[in-house]
């Protein structure tokens, strides 16, 4: 059941027509149960590990609970010393409680997602040292969002073992919070104490809050169906026959290819925001009109903005803050005259880490580890070089932050941006080196046209989406300038508000990618 079919949108109807009447004490049974036939529809019997990573975290939690409940009564009447013993003997134990929960719930994604991959890394190792064993490989089926749904367990492990907040005696009310339907699969990725209130609490009808709900569904049924559907034509053969065409058919591939990750990937975050909205539910930004980054540390503060704030607060973090992190930024200031980059030592292996795991995350093979520790070395070099480019504008006395830099900032930016989704969309890495070869050497554009209509898009389809992607940047232009155009439109008066919605329900209607010579498109985070 896509968020783009007739199926979700009579679901979701049934279940907001549900929770509008049911009492306010019992709206989240509402909820649970609508988040359980979704996932039943569309996983079936896979809930069970869903189900299972539900469990380990409920008793986990209550483990913590009464843990922190006997050492508050334990450390009464202890002297100093006494109670300093006790909280690192009940420190170890949290910790020992915590690590066997993470292990259990990554261990299911690891096992799932990746045993593919770690058998043929064993196998290629071992060819290295001259053997050559040959493992019996399973193809498992994936639970749905079990990418999302992992982290977002281990997050609310963590941040009760941190004391963030106590772990809920409710069984029901966690498994709601890891499998709300909306968000269950692509995220954005929850934190238990931003959903926990409005997950549980119940919301009367509102007008005005439906109505901003269904703009988003609506704004995002258009980036999905009419943009990033329509594209999808173009993209599946340039990247799937690269070698029929020239570099600048090639990077035409990849320039839509972004438009279309951003489209397809944004508009599903609107859907799902939107529907949640109905029912009072607010989910995390995920995107924050990421094309307009002056850097590439800038677009990923802006790009799939739940998943970055994940790793910063639970890997980045704690490894920089960690006891060994500390001895070695103490050796790098203690071993290095210049402040500035001894600092960045210890940020850099931090920094590691992250997009390693940020790579490891979106998919299970080399190419996707490459494409995280991509955006790191970017980033590392912009780094280290950051006093060079101090020097330089200071001596040629150039403002850094004019306009017009600002706009090769971010020209700059969007060429690492392509680059790094070429990577991203490629077959192979060695794909990728092929495609992007091509770009510099086989770079011919006396058949650009010709070619470019011979790529499953006719003219019409490219008209459609420069409309498309026009109004897209319109939009995202007048929100970086600070305009909330939804409070705006719903200050105009009726007639006009309607106009501006039949235009939209009517352009995806009339121009949506669906039908005859169009195929479905799942959701490209979806797969994740």
């Amino acid at each position: 059941m896509s968020y783009t079919s007739y199926y979700y949108f009579i679901f979701l109807g049934a279940a907001f027509g549900l929770y509008t009447a049911i009492p306010k004490k019992y709206k989240w049974i509402v909820l649970l149960s609508a988040s359980v036939v979704f996932y039943l529809i569309n996983s079936r019997w896979l809930i069970i590990f869903l189900l299972l990573a539900t469990v380990s975290v409920y008793f986990t939690g209550i483990f913590l609970n009464k843990i922190n409940a006997g050492f508050a009564l334990a450390k009464k009447g202890l002297e100093k010393e006494d109670r300093k013993k006790l909280k690192k003997n009940i420190t170890w134990q949290k910790k020992a409680v915590v690590a066997l929960s993470l292990i259990f719930i990554f261990g299911i994604l690891l096992v799932l997602k990746y045993s593919g991959f770690f058998v043929s890394s064993v196998e290629f190792f071992a060819r290295i040292f001259g053997f050559n064993p040959h493992f019996k490989t399973f193809n498992f089926l994936l639970p749905l969002g079990i990418s999302y749904y992992t982290l977002q367990a281990a997050g609310y492990i963590i941040d009760v073992y941190r004391g963030k907040y106590r772990a809920t005696d409710n069984f029901f009310k966690l498994a709601l919070f890891l499998s709300f339907f909306p968000q269950i699969v692509e995220g954005p990725i929850g934190r238990y104490d931003l959903l926990a209130d409005p997950l549980y609490e119940g919301h009367k009808f509102d007008y005005i809050r439906v109505t901003k709900g269904l703009q988003l569904i609506f704004w995002g049924l258009f980036k999905k169906i009419v943009i990033a559907d329509r594209i999808n034509i173009f993209v599946n053969e340039v990247f799937g026959n690269y070698q029929k065409y020239s570099g600048s058919i090639i990077l035409l591939g990849s320039i839509l290819y972004t438009l279309q990750i951003y489209a397809d990937f944004s508009g599903c975050m609107d859907i799902v925001t939107g529907s949640a909205q109905l029912f009072g539910v607010p989910l995390s930004e995920n995107f924050r009109r990421p094309f307009f980054s002056k850097s590439v540390a800038e677009f990923w503060r802006r790009w799939h903005i739940t998943l970055g704030s994940w790793l910063r607060d639970y890997i980045f973090y704690p490894i920089s803050l960690s006891k060994p992190f500390m001895k070695i930024s103490k050796f790098a200031k203690a071993h290095t005259s210049n402040e500035y980059f001894s600092s960045l030592i210890p940020a850099s292996f931090a920094m590691f880490f992250t997009w390693f795991g940020i790579g490891f995350w979106h998919g299970s093979g080399l190419k996707y580890i490459v494409y995280g520790l991509y955006y790191y070395v970017i980033m590392i070099i912009g780094m280290y070089m950051e006093p060079l480019f101090v020097r330089f504008f200071k001596a040629v006395r150039i403002d850094r932050n004019s306009k017009p830099v600002n706009a090769l900032k971010i020209i700059r930016t969007l060429i690492f941006v392509v680059c790094g989704m070429t990577l991203f969309r490629a077959d192979s890495i060695k794909v990728w080196f092929n495609m992007i070869k091509k770009v510099f050497v086989g770079f011919h554009g006396g058949t650009f046209l010709k070619d470019a209509l011979s790529c499953g898009m006719d003219k019409q389809d490219f008209i459609i989406i420069i409309i498309g992607a026009a109004i897209m940047l319109i939009i995202s232009v007048l929100q970086e300038k600070g305009l909330n155009i939804r409070d705006s439109l719903a200050k105009r008066a009726l007639p006009v508000r309607w106009a501006v919605y039949a235009c939209l329900i009517l352009s995806i209607i009339i121009f949506g990618a669906y039908g005859v010579g169009y195929e479905t498109v799942d959701f490209i985070y979806g797969q994740f």
